[in-house]
């Protein structure tokens, strides 16, 4: 089984920057956000240990986890291949500003895989399918992953089958987890 959740929001995330490999504090809300996902998570694998906590190596994600492993108990793993998509050139700029850039770009799914230099929606569906085929069989799986928006969307899209557009027009919430067991994907709210 594996939870999967967002970082809490960030100054970025406020502010309508897009994040990809650029990094940014997470607010008061962020910081409340990953604490109830810590609660949230203590509850759903019942305080009885033996679950891998791994994250992002971007802080956002890394204090994200920190959280919940204080709520959960046990350390926090670094695992690259849970990192956002970089936005190429588009890394830390605002929406707007790259809406005004390339509006051609801006659809619901659109922007994410458009930036010169980004990572392809084909690079990172292969370093999440991997990522996935390296685990622990499902049956004994006890992982809680953080991660981000857009690598979520397509870790979700990868683990159910999802085609490109379908896995990318997903719900990003920073306050919710979601179980990946049996094939199948169920959102939790905090």
């Amino acid at each position: 089984m594996i939870y999967l959740v967002r970082h809490g929001q960030t100054v970025f995330n406020r502010e309508g920057r897009l994040q990809g490999h650029v990094d940014s504090d997470l607010t008061d809300l962020g910081r409340d956000q990953a604490r109830r996902l810590g609660a949230l998570l203590a509850r759903l694998t019942g305080g009885d240990g033996g679950w891998r906590i791994l994250a992002s190596p971007l802080g956002r994600a890394q204090a994200t986890a920190q959280a919940i492993a204080e709520a959960v108990g046990g350390g926090v793993e670094t695992e690259p291949a849970l990192i956002e998509v970089s936005f190429g050139e588009w890394d830390g700029r605002l929406r707007q500003e790259v809406q005004d850039l390339a509006p051609e770009a801006f659809g619901p799914t659109g922007y994410m895989f458009a930036a010169p230099h980004c990572e392809s929606f084909e690079a990172a569906s292969a370093r999440l399918r991997g990522w996935l085929a390296g685990l622990e069989p499902e049956s004994s799986r006890r992982v809680i992953a953080v991660s981000h928006g857009v690598t979520g969307r397509v870790l979700r899209g990868v683990y159910a089958g999802l085609a490109r557009e379908e896995a990318l027009a997903l719900p990003v919430p920073q306050d919710a987890a979601f179980r990946l067991c049996g094939g199948r994907i169920e959102r939790i709210d905090a």
